[in-house]
């Protein structure tokens, strides 16, 4: 039951970590148009370095 008291809060904080990183892909845009960048990648005048 001891090793409770430290899961407890390794987990909470490893999910407040996930939350944050999600809020923050969230609103850099990264779910913003995911079908397109799957169609974009396979045109032929793809630019992976974009200006």
């Amino acid at each position: 039951m001891e090793v409770l008291g430290l899961l407890i809060p390794v987990s909470l904080a490893l999910g407040g970590l996930g939350l944050v990183a999600f809020w923050w892909l969230l609103r850099r845009g990264q779910f913003d148009d995911p079908e397109g960048d799957a169609h974009r990648i396979l045109r032929e005048d793809y630019d992976d370095r974009p200006k």
